[in-house]
This record gives C-alpha cells, sequence and structure tokens, in this order.
C-alpha cells in the first residue's frame, strides 16, 4: 500500500513539474489561465444549473490541458532537431489546431448555455 502512495505522490509531483514548466515558458497558457477566471466568475454569477456551471468549468480545463499537450509536442519535435522539416511543422501545428478545436468547443458550449438562458 505505502508503494502505491509513493507512486502517486510521484505522479502528482511530475505532473505539477510539467505544468509550472507550462506556466514558465508559454504565454498562451498564462492567457487561458486569466480567460478561465474571468469566466469562471461569470459561470458563477449567472443563474446556472449544477451540471452547465461544471460543464463550462470543465471545458477550461480542459484547454489547459490541451495546452500542456501542444508543449509536450513542441517540446519533442524541438528536442530531435532545430532544423526545419515538414513532418516537425505539421506535428506543432496539429498540437496548435488540438488548442484552438478544443477552444471552439468550449466556446460552443457557452453559446447554448447562454442561448438557453434568454430564449
Amino acid at each position: 500500500m505505502w508503494q502505491q502512495l509513493t507512486r502517486i505522490k510521484q505522479r502528482a509531483i511530475w505532473s505539477w513539474d510539467g505544468l509550472l514548466h507550462v506556466y514558465k515558458t508559454e504565454h498562451s497558457l498564462t492567457q487561458w489561465l486569466v480567460a478561465n477566471a474571468v469566466f469562471a466568475v461569470l459561470a458563477f454569477a449567472l443563474p446556472l444549473s449544477g451540471a452547465e456551471r461544471g460543464l463550462l468549468l470543465m471545458g477550461g480545463i480542459l484547454i489547459l490541458a490541451a495546452e500542456c499537450v501542444n508543449t509536450a509536442i513542441e517540446r519533442i519535435v524541438d528536442d530531435i532537431g532545430p532544423e526545419k522539416r515538414d513532418l516537425a511543422r505539421q506535428a506543432k501545428d496539429c498540437g496548435s489546431a488540438a488548442v484552438a478545436v478544443t477552444a471552439i468547443a468550449v466556446g460552443v458550449a457557452w453559446v447554448c448555455v447562454i442561448c438557453g438562458l434568454i430564449f
């Protein structure tokens, strides 16, 4: 049992280290954190159900996760070599697209929730 707890602790430390790395090196994560804070305030200020609020907050967190994955892809590609390669560019572009698609999905959720309040 103690071995399992040690593994869980190590995974939490590694995850925190990864998040700190992205925070320190990627300005876009800071922008998403600010956006999440603003939208979290809005989610709690609006008369939403718990499910709606949870969906919107979860979406914001998923954008942060996508940004972390995008950074991981960028680091791996950059570690392989600095020369320009089509596959490397495509990998980075796909990571960026993952963040954009996640953000669009969250935007759609917000539009649906707001329309539900209005109509």
